[in-house]
């Protein structure tokens, strides 16, 4: 069977929810799915209501309770992430299909995404299954028993732990990627977990769920429940049962998780919005560097979270790279993501095409000056071209909020100082690129650039051996790394007076 036919098969089928093992109908109002670049439907998926949540969030507390998942031994926890990794990658080309025709990016990215990224992903997170590791201590507290002759009075050593039940809440713009990303180092650390994917995009991580259970995940460990942000992800961010809300999204959705989160002091990690600039100084390499800064907005339509919105170039060389950004621009090929010569995909939706025309619109409005593209593309599909803008100074809209599109603000700058006065003029702190030949000034602005990832001569260089996360309003904690998986656990501190 080919990759088209068993996504057509796919699509076919009912997507119901994953609950305890089971794929259970939901009883919310079924929504539709769209293709971004037909706007014709594909699929239906059924939604979850408060009360589907709360029994997603019982099976995974009692398989917690179980034991059967957070006591397994380490290595066969790890068997059972190489097996799923395994899956991932067999069914790699079905995956990216699914993620261009419902996100909507080109056919080589989602092959790339789809192909690499998630498999290798589990099989990382696998790895940690056998190497978290407690500590032990000398104490200095005094002996408090009388008499005691010899020897410490004290053993002392810290143990690592499973949170208990996580609820992962992704975003539609990278779907399998952050799915995984957030499923592997949970169960790697013993936790169970409550999948809520994007309403706009849920169904790779509905293909995934069917994958889990085919690679032998006990029941309850990992649940999938598709639906509204209001309804769904706002039940579940509150819910009394879960320990953890890991979320990937927008800073105001992210503010709201925050408050709702309260009621039982969940943890809280966020990955939220970005403004992130991009610095190109005098002597950077322009034959590499303006490739790079055009990939970094326009990757994706520049629906990624740490796109480079921002562009400052010493004023020696700011005609020259905005002449070549808005070259390349000019030259890309926009259209279906299916279409393996399309180089620029759709926006996923008619609100996301809207919202970005409106800052295209209201950036002219505020006197800066269109370089090329600004409008949309063909008469189906949420296309939007490439776009640069070069602007009269860093307070307008265009430079301070995110966009989430392809459109690309450019101003000079004269001196090192002003330029990370400029990089660091925003609330937000996710990702920064510095291109540049000289080593000093390389490494003294990703001392200076408050951000989360400083990119040097390259962009967008992720890892999952690197932490990866924000600054200011661009959220809390840290994914990927040591840390990352750290962070889905409890430190317990044991001493046993001997």
């Amino acid at each position: 069977m080919t990759t088209e036919a068993r996504v057509t098969e796919y699509l076919a089928r009912p997507k119901p929810l994953l609950i305890d093992g089971r794929w259970v109908e939901g009883r919310g109002p079924a929504f539709e799915v769209h293709d971004p670049a037909t706007e014709r439907a594909i699929a239906t998926v059924m939604s979850a209501d408060v009360h589907d949540v709360d029994l997603a969030v019982a099976a995974a507390r009692n398989a917690f309770a179980g034991r059967a998942w957070r006591r397994m031994p380490p290595a066969d926890r790890a068997k059972r992430l190489w097996r799923f990794a395994d899956l991932i990658e067999a069914h790699a080309a079905e995956l990216a299909h699914l993620e261009t025709l419902n996100q909507g990016m080109p056919i080589g990215l989602a092959h790339f995404l789809a192909g690499h990224g998630p498999a290798d992903a589990v099989r990382y997170y696998a790895g940690w299954c056998t190497k978290m590791e407690g500590a032990t201590a000398v104490l200095s507290a005094p002996d408090q028993r009388a008499g005691n002759p010899t020897g410490p009075a004290y053993h002392a050593y810290t143990l690592r732990e499973p949170l208990g039940v996580v609820a992962a809440i992704t975003p539609w713009n990278v779907p399998v990627i952050m799915a995984t990303a957030k499923l592997a180092p949970a169960l790697a650390m013993g936790n169970c977990v409550v999948l809520k994917p994007a309403e706009l995009t849920p169904l790779t991580a509905l293909r995934l769920g069917e994958l889990l259970l085919e690679a032998d995940f006990p029941p309850g460990v990992v649940n999938i429940v598709p639906g509204p942000g209001g309804v769904t992800g706002r039940h579940l961010a509150a819910h009394a049962g879960v320990d953890k809300v890991s979320f990937t999204g927008s800073t105001a959705t992210g503010r709201a998780i925050t408050q709702l989160a309260t009621g039982n002091l969940k943890r809280v990690a966020l990955e939220l919005g970005g403004k992130s600039p991009m610095l190109v100084f005098a002597d950077a390499d322009l034959e590499r560097t303006i490739p790079a800064v055009a990939e970094a907005i326009f990757m994706n339509s520049g629906q990624i979270c740490f796109a480079g919105s921002r562009l400052y170039v010493e004023r020696p060389i700011y005609d020259a790279v905005v002449a070549g950004v808005s070259a390349i621009a000019r030259r890309m090929r926009v259209g279906p993501g299916l279409d393996p010569a399309s180089e620029l995909g759709p926006l996923v939706s008619a609100r996301q095409q809207a919202a970005v025309l409106g800052f295209i619109s209201r950036a002219q409005l505020e006197g800066a000056t269109l370089v090329t593209g600004g409008r949309t593309v063909g008469d189906r599909g949420y296309f939007v071209e490439p776009t640069v803008f070069a602007v009269p100074g860093n307070d307008i809209e265009l430079m301070r909020e995110e966009i989430f599109g392809p459109v690309l603000g450019v101003m000079p700058f004269d001196t090192l100082e002003e330029a990370v006065a400029l990089a660091n003029d925003t609330p937000y702190g996710l990702a920064a690129g510095v291109f540049t030949r000289d080593l000093s000034t390389a490494h003294a602005m990703a001392a200076e650039i408050r951000a989360g990832s400083v990119w040097i001569n390259c962009y967008a260089m992720l890892d999952e051996s690197l932490p990866n996360g924000g600054f200011g309003q661009s959220g809390w904690g840290r994914e990927s790394g040591r840390v990352g998986v750290e962070e889905y656990t409890e430190l317990k501190s044991v001493v046993a007076g001997l």
